[in-house]
């Protein structure tokens, strides 16, 4: 089970944050070399991250490639696909079959460098307004992408939104990420950045959203971003504990005879434990992933 609470971003050109950054405590950092990176530093970048890529870290390194149809993105592909990378972040995805082009590109180097097939993850990035109109398709393009990341920053330019503190003009947009990622089969999506540095109030709020509309994760710019959404993705020990008593009473019911109980005061039916079921999953999957870190 795959447990992504935190991406943060380093920029691919500077070899002193990469390195600090992927010792860090992100589940998994980007390596950009798309908006973090100058036009005029974007193809001497790309050693500097496949070096990066081969060094110690204890955390997963994903690589924010450039766009389809800019003049980088198939050199950045053809660079990073190599031992080393465990996936790759493609911005404003507008279509699935912009993912059947990189699906076909990926697969294809990873038999020519003998790589496990399928072995590299992928994760479009919907950040427009075309791509957004074709989230249905991009959910359901059968390729490699186990879960989609939402780009607020371009998609709010695109659409000529207001990016406001509380976010509420991302609503009805977020749900449907987290819609159509589930009716696709598909992992839960990933979560905008949080751009205001100086506003800490505005961003607990915002991973608080995320994490209440279904989100799995978000993307960071920031360490010290990483504590909170760590936190806010994670069961509490509260939440560990009653979810266990729930599991633990609603079998005995069921022995019973009995589908329909109280727990704690509350009313517990099958849905309710397939939630404390799948709670229980995340911490020991969460747990698990920070014991093969240490």
């Amino acid at each position: 089970m795959s447990i992504y609470r935190s991406f943060l971003f380093a920029p691919g050109n500077h070899a002193r944050r990469v390195e600090k950054a992927l010792f860090l405590a992100a589940d998994a950092v980007i390596l950009d070399l798309e908006d973090a990176v100058a036009n005029s530093e974007k193809i001497k970048s790309r050693e500097l991250v496949v070096t990066a890529l081969q060094g110690p870290r204890n955390c997963k390194a994903y690589v924010r490639v450039n766009a389809l149809g800019t003049p980088w993105s198939y050199g950045d592909l053809v660079a990073i696909i190599n031992p080393g990378v465990d996936g790759v972040f493609l911005p404003k995805v507008e279509s699935a079959s912009d993912l059947h082009t990189v699906e076909w590109l990926i697969t294809s180097l990873e038999n020519e460098r003998n790589l496990p097939k399928g072995s590299i993850d992928l994760i479009p990035i919907v950040e427009t307004a075309l791509g957004f109109s074709n989230l249905t398709s991009i959910a359901r393009s059968g390729t490699r992408v186990r879960r989609i990341a939402f780009g607020a920053g371009d998609f709010t330019l695109d659409l000529g939104i207001t990016w406001t503190a509380d976010e509420t003009e991302l609503l009805s947009y977020r749900n449907s990420f987290v819609v159509e990622s589930r009716a696709a089969g598909l992992e839960p999506p990933v979560d905008t950045v949080w751009v205001a540095l100086d506003d800490e109030t505005g961003f607990n709020k915002s991973v608080e959203t995320a994490q209440k509309l279904g989100f799995q994760g978000k993307m960071c710019i920031h360490p010290d971003q990483l504590k909170k959404v760590n936190e806010c993705f994670s069961p509490s020990e509260k939440q560990i504990a009653q979810a266990k008593r729930i599991i633990e009473a609603f079998a005995v019911a069921e022995k019973q005879g009995l589908a329909a109980i109280q727990v704690d005061g509350k009313f517990v039916d099958y849905p309710i434990v397939y939630l404390a079921e799948k709670l229980v999953q995340r911490s020991n999957a969460i747990q698990e992933n920070f014991t093969s870190k240490n």
